[in-house]
């Protein structure tokens, strides 16, 4: 295999290999493969957008070429269109890094550019949410537990949450973040992707295509909870606060943000998946940054049992699965006679690690493009199904009419959460 590095930038080959070497080793790649790619890469500067740069990109890719655009997609349209004005050579593989467009629209002019160069199981859109071994073990968890499957539907669960609440500031990520904001980040792309997971009725098998028509089933259900915008999401954002005994800037006033434009950096979202398993279940997704605690986790919280015998107390807490994105664990919360009194309850949890994986995700997803495998890429129709549902909510929200809320950094967020409370 060999390496191409293409950029506007000016690099010479030694500065690129350097860059190379350090970048295997921060996931310790460092053996005689990971060597010998290092020695033999090489970087040409290029505007992608034009021809002859492509042409001469295409030229220094020997064998099977495997692009990967880490762009905007603005960029990659671009790019694609030049591509496609020149071809590719056969059996191109595409690789994209989210976000997949910045609107539904947008999506689909992308995706008919992409399907115009190569077929779709050839196209890799990238998230590297679908290649963290929680996220992946949820499969199992599910379909390989009888005890789990039969209950997950409307008739057993309250309430489905999907969290991932970061510690982390901006971080200096204002060139991308403040033209997205927390719900195209991260619920517009990665909860979503959870959500399909954690709701899609089990495939007849691994296979891309029958894996991939299940998460797009559950996607077309999924709506937002209601027609009123303001009535399922809420937007935030940071002012100035602590975080780990250091001293952070409110978000409007750190370097390279436009204050006007009104970028949450903490989103929630209520949304629905109306078919015969999931209907009048809410599923609540959150992200949200620069929070006093870092809670990264998908929790099923369960029915009330529909009687508990007379003389027995403490029963009022609900059964929850929760499954942890960092650190990656399943827990379960039951409800067991106590030690002291029999017939009080007391709350225990029954808990577990998953295993850590052979490679970190990025490179899961990324050893799937390179193989061919596209169970772990977001196919084209579900890109746009994932605009689809976000779009009423930012519709709203970019005309002013939901307020942007604000909180100190290192709270736990604005008051009066949609989320149910960590039991």
């Amino acid at each position: 295999m060999s390496l191409v590095g293409s950029g506007a930038d000016h690099w010479d080959d030694e500065g690129w290999r350097r860059t190379v070497t350090e970048s295997f080793a921060t996931v310790g790649a460092d053996g005689p493969q990971a060597e010998q790619v290092a020695q033999e890469t090489r970087y040409l500067q290029a505007d992608v957008t034009r021809e002859e740069d492509l042409r001469r990109l295409l030229a220094a890719c020997g064998g099977r070429a495997v692009i990967y655009f880490a762009l905007p997609p603005t960029v990659t349209v671009r790019a694609c269109t030049a591509l496609s004005r020149i071809g590719v050579p056969a059996a191109t593989r595409l690789v994209l890094e989210k976000p997949f467009g910045t609107d539904a629209a947008g999506a689909r002019e992308l995706n008919d550019v992409l399907t115009g160069l190569v077929p779709e199981d050839h196209i890799h859109r990238v998230d590297h949410f679908l290649g963290m071994s929680t996220v992946l073990n949820i499969i199992g968890l599910r379909f390989a537990n009888r005890i789990f499957e039969p209950l997950l539907n409307a008739t057993h669960v309250a309430t489905v949450d999907i969290v991932f609440d970061e510690t982390l500031a901006l971080e200096d990520r204002a060139g991308y973040y403040d033209g997205a904001g927390a719900l195209t980040d991260m619920i517009q792309s990665h909860l979503l992707q959870v959500l399909a997971l954690l709701a899609m009725d089990a495939p007849p098998s691994m296979d891309a295509l029958e894996f991939r028509d299940r998460k797009a089933q559950v996607l077309r259900a999924t709506r937002p909870w209601s027609e009123d915008p303001a009535a399922c999401s809420r937007r935030a954002r940071y002012t100035a606060g602590t975080l780990g005994g250091r001293s952070v800037p409110a978000y409007a006033e750190e370097k390279g943000v436009d204050p006007a434009r009104a970028t949450e950096t903490l989103a929630e979202v209520v949304v629905a998946v109306d078919n015969w398993r999931w209907a009048g279940v809410p599923f609540r997704l959150r992200s949200g940054k620069a929070l006093g605690v870092g809670r990264q986790e998908a929790v099923i919280t369960f029915r009330l049992p529909p009687r508990v015998p007379d003389g027995l107390t403490g029963h009022e807490r609900p059964n929850r699965l929760r499954i942890g994105f960092g650190p990656d664990r399943v827990a379960l919360d039951v409800n067991i006679n106590g030690p002291d009194d029999p017939f009080v309850l007391d709350p225990v949890t029954l808990e577990a690690n998953f295993g850590q994986g052979q490679l970190p995700p990025y490179g899961e997803v990324l050893r799937a493009a390179l193989n061919g495998d596209a169970t772990l890429s977001v196919r084209g129709d579900t890109a746009e199904q994932c605009w689809r549902i976000v779009e009423p909510i930012l519709a709203a929200w970019r005309a002013g009419d939901i307020p942007l809320e604000e909180y100190p950094a290192g709270s736990d967020g604005p008051s009066g959460s949609l989320l149910s409370q960590p039991g």
